[in-house]
């Protein structure tokens, strides 16, 4: 591939696109999944992280710069470039701008969770995920929460993701599961702590029985901790 971009690089990047163009009912079943408003071609994930991979190599701020919104193939690759950036705040320059255009969960989640920069900027990073949970758009506020759900559940900052999701609020759908989701893995990593967080939680109705349900249906709980799980909560 190239070392730099221009408008007819890019126009050849997008007929390598549609060439990965896997078969109607992959596509039909994406779109059942994927609610967007980019138009889908339906292109797997591993196809599209591989090229990203092999874009990274290149002039990123030359490919940013052209890339194009025309599908949602296109927004996602964009995003998958932007999470094999390792320098961080090169990444966070590019970051902050790519979060406003993410409509749905698909490109939410699947490029956070190959962002390791954020692994060793855990700090510094945690003061924009907190901006991004009081944000106004869905979207924007799922992206903290799946950021807190990949990078930091651990001993340091597990009590502190129980205090930011206990503030969030909100009625959409896809920001409830991202908390169902979170609290889910926090109960996996840390059952005690997370078994006193929802006795004495401020999550609404919603997100606290689908949180429940995730743990209840989760493969890495066994049947006596569910068992458990359900005696305590009674």
């Amino acid at each position: 591939m190239m070392s730099s971009w221009n408008s007819y690089e890019y126009d050849k990047l997008k007929q390598e696109l549609l060439s990965y163009k896997d078969s109607d009912e992959f596509l039909d079943f994406s779109k059942k999944l994927i609610f967007t408003k980019y138009e889908m071609i339906g292109i797997r994930i591993p196809v599209l992280r591989k090229l990203a991979k092999r874009i990274v190599k290149t002039n990123i701020d030359e490919f940013l710069s052209i890339a194009k919104d025309t599908t949602y193939e296109e927004v996602l690759l964009q995003g998958l470039v932007i999470s094999y950036i390792k320098d961080y705040s090169i990444f966070l320059k590019y970051f902050e701008k790519f979060i406003l255009k993410i409509d749905n969960w698909a490109i939410c989640d699947s490029c956070i969770s190959s962002m390791k920069v954020i692994s060793n900027n855990k700090e510094e990073m945690l003061k924009n995920v907190k901006r991004y949970l009081n944000n106004k758009h869905e979207f924007i506020v799922r992206v903290g929460l799946i950021i807190l759900l990949y990078y930091y559940i651990d001993d340091y900052y597990i009590d502190e993701i129980f205090n930011l999701i206990d503030k969030i609020n909100r009625e959409e759908y896809y920001i409830n599961m991202a908390i169902a989701w979170l609290g889910c893995e926090c109960y996996i990593k840390y059952r005690e702590k997370t078994m006193k967080y929802l006795k004495n939680n401020h999550l609404n109705k919603f997100t606290y029985q689908k949180l429940v349900q995730k743990i209840l249906e989760s493969n890495r709980v066994s049947k006596s901790d569910k068992e458990n799980f359900k005696r305590k909560k009674a």
